[in-house]
Formats: C-alpha cells, structure tokens, sequence
C-alpha cells in the first residue's frame, strides 16, 4: 500500500476510534439530529386552523345566525365567546382569548332582503401575521361565496335562469397537494441540521485537539498536514451521510416527504454541503484557539446562515440589499436542491446551477481553510 494512503487509514481509524469513545459527540452527531428533527418537524407548523373566534351578533336574526354558522363550520375559525357589544370583543382580542371577532350589525337581515348589501366587519388581531391573514381570507372567501349563491337564489324566486360566474377559479395544488407544512420544512430542518452537527463539532473538535495538545503532537509526526486534514474531515463525511439517510427515512414514514426524483442527486448534493460545511468548521477552528471560540464563531456563522437560506422564509420575501447574500450561502442551494428532487422529482438539468454554486463554494472555502491549517501546522 502506498505510505500516503497508510497515513491517511491511520489518521481515519484514529478520528473514528476517538469519536466512539466519546459518547457524547457520538450522539451529538447521531442520536441528536434524530431527535431534533422529530421535535422540529412537529413543531413547526404553519398550517393555520382553530382560530379562536368571538362572534358579536346584534341583529340576532336568521340570517345572521346562517352566516355564523357558515363562517365557523371550516376548521379555520373555532368560536370561543358571544360578547355583547365590539368594546367587549376588543377586551377579548386584547387579553388573547380571541384572535378575530365577527360583528353583525343589527339591520343585517333587513339590508339583505332589501338588496342594499350588508356589511359583517372583522375585527382581527394583527400581532400574528400569518394567522389574520388566513382568518380574513377565510371571512373574504365566505363572503363571496354567500353573495354568488344569494344571487342565484333570488334569480330562481323570480323565475328567473341563475345567473352564471363569468369566471371561475379551478385550483390544481401541485408537488404538495395538502399543503402540509411538514413536507415542506422538513428538507430545511434536514439542511440545518446538518450544517450545526458538521460546522460546530468540527470546530470544537480541532479546538479541543489544540488545547490538549494532541494537534500539536500530530503536526510533528512525519504526517503531511494535507493527510492530517483530510484524514480528519472524513468520518464526519461518512457521518453526515449516515445522517442524512435516517432523516430521509425518518421524513418519509413519519412525515409522508415524497422520494420523487433520483436520490443519486440527492447523495452527490449531499456530498458537496458537507464539504463546504466541514470547510466552514475547519475555517473557524483555525482562527480559533479555544472551544469557547470556536463555539461562538460556529453560532455567528449559523444565525445569518438559517435565516438567509429560505428554510422557513421565503426568499423573495426579503428586501433587495439583503437578497444577494443568499448567494453566498450554500444551504440555500442545497435546500433547493432537496425540495427539487424530493417533493419536484427534478433532475440535474433542472439544478445544475445549484450544484455548481454548491461546488464552487466548497471548493473555495475548503482551499482557503486548507492553506490556513497548513500555515498553522508549520
């Protein structure tokens, strides 16, 4: 065997030897990312249903009492309370006991059957975004639908043919049919946890070798710095891998994630994320001396990687000045990759930008990690 690739086996056997003996970095690396993504994978849900609902009803008429009903029926709105007046409905949306509060005024009925067109306000809770937005589109959406089917009901009492939509809204949901906010997050949730095992273990672990000495006794052995790097990056290659496969497996069981396209793409991506987030983590170990920094470098790498990778934002959402720095981020383009080939069935013509910004980036910050780790095993 070549003594090149005996030094390399050596350095491997050692790096997976000390990472079995410590149990804890063997679950932090194993057990944890399974346990974090059960946790996040149920917990973050965006699916909006059982809005607490407080109904003021002053006319107490049929007619009021049929459009309640109707607005409660879906799943979306859940009536809490029946307060007197909309002081006593702003008291409740106030305390949080209720997040919206439907208003009928007292000649609701009467401006109906007269055809003046009644008016039913919506008093909404604007602190959670995302919740009054489903609320008052499920009101709007009500509301259109009562005026259509009012229409047709009035044409036929004067005999008359039912007037017809002009134009009508078929929606076909693609990729996500449910819209479970689980398939979606899940290949982020995957993304991210791999970049936290992968970056911050790395990092820690170079530090923690330099403060027990044990790098330094490495680097004077006849061991090429270029073997003792590349040695030491590959049992967290296999790992991530390894990890991988069990989110995927644990995704589709548990979460119902779709395998739609060739999982060949998803294992090669997989590959290039892990380079870049192993020289990520190798970067920071070598301008860190300590655990202590080498932990907080991973955390100030993290924070603005999660949140400028589209895992639970979109990215068109954010302002043009911050957008280009997604480019600079490789988990955006492996959480785009993943929700490719996972939920899309995409294949390499499709993401092959993807890919060769993954490979670029990899190679770039693992050249600069790499000339940094030799100039500190000089």
């Amino acid at each position: 065997m070549h003594p090149l690739l005996v030094q390399y086996r050596a350095v491997v056997v050692k790096e997976v030897r000390q990472t079995v003996r410590d149990k804890r970095v063997l679950a932090l690396l194993t057990f944890a990312p399974l346990v974090q993504l059960f946790v996040l994978g149920f917990a973050v849900n965006f699916d909006v249903r059982h809005v607490p609902t407080a109904v003021v009803d002053r006319d107490r008429s049929q007619e009021s009492l049929a459009h309640a009903r109707g607005l409660l029926a879906s799943d979306t709105l859940e009536l809490k309370a029946e307060p007197a007046d909309e002081r006593a409905a702003e008291e409740l949306l106030v305390q949080g006991d209720a997040a919206v509060a439907l208003v009928f005024p007292p000649d609701f009925q009467r401006e109906l059957l007269r055809g003046e067109g009644a008016q039913v306000q919506a008093l909404v809770d604007g602190s959670d975004p995302v919740r009054s937005s489903t609320a008052v589109d499920a009101v709007a959406r009500h509301a259109a639908a009562r005026a259509v089917q009012r229409l047709q009901e009035q044409a036929q009492a004067r005999g008359e043919t039912p007037p017809r939509q002009a134009l009508e809204l078929v929606p076909r949901v693609l990729y996500n049919p449910t819209l479970s906010t689980a398939v979606y997050v899940i290949p982020g949730i995957m993304a991210m946890l791999l970049l936290i095992v992968t970056t911050v273990t790395m990092a820690m672990g170079l530090a923690r070798e330099r403060e027990s000495g044990t790098l330094e006794q490495l680097q004077v052995t006849p061991l090429k710095p270029g073997i003792l790097m590349v040695g030491k990056v590959t049992p967290f290659v296999l790992i991530g891998l390894v990890d991988v496969g069990l989110a995927l497996t644990v995704g589709t069981w548990v979460f119902e994630v779709p395998l739609r396209g060739n999982l060949g793409l998803v294992a090669g991506a997989t590959l290039l994320y892990i380079m870049s987030t192993l020289g990520v983590g190798l970067l920071i170990a070598t301008l860190s001396r300590t655990q202590q920094q080498a932990f907080v470098g991973g955390f100030l790498f993290l924070l603005p990687a999660i949140l400028l990778s589209g895992v639970l934002t979109p990215l068109r959402a954010m302002p043009d000045w911050l957008a280009w720095l997604t480019w600079l981020n490789p988990v955006r383009f492996y959480v785009e990759v993943l929700r490719g080939v996972l939920l899309k069935g995409a294949s390499l013509s499709d993401l092959w930008p993807q890919v060769l910004l993954l490979a670029l980036f990899g190679a770039a910050v693992l050249t600069v990690a790499s000339r940094r780790f030799h100039k500190t095993a000089a």
